[in-house]
């Protein structure tokens, strides 16, 4: 079975070595994702980045990471993406780090059950 929606896709975009209380930013992102209800939510780490620092963050054969960039992707309906959002101004306020947020409306095709986006 399948449908489609318009949703919103938020996408986050934290260092790897971001923490509170030692756990790392972005598992505490998915946590509270989940926490929220949220649909689901997808970590990537990238191999090469810079921010506002202009300082160029990559991945090297001797180390195995630089404070290499993840990014958190969660699809949702827009009403609950946007309260989330304010979850995130918490995290990133305990985080005392920087970040980017961005988010767009997408639309989705859903395979399968899914009783979130219902």
């Amino acid at each position: 079975m399948t449908s489609e929606a318009t949703t919103l896709l938020l996408r986050i975009f934290v260092g790897e070595h971001d923490q509170i209380n030692h756990e790392p930013l972005y598992e505490q992102i998915v946590y509270q994702a989940k926490k929220e209800g949220l649909a689901g939510a997808t970590v990537t780490k990238g191999v090469m980045s810079f921010g506002a620092n202009s300082i160029v963050h990559k991945s090297k054969m001797v180390a195995l990471s630089e404070d290499l960039p993840m990014v958190i992707e969660i699809v949702d309906k827009e009403a609950k993406i946007k309260a989330f959002m304010d979850q995130l101004d918490d995290l990133f306020e305990r985080a005392d780090g920087g970040g980017l947020i961005t988010y767009e409306k997408v639309n989705v095709k859903f395979y399968g059950p899914s009783k979130n986006f219902e």
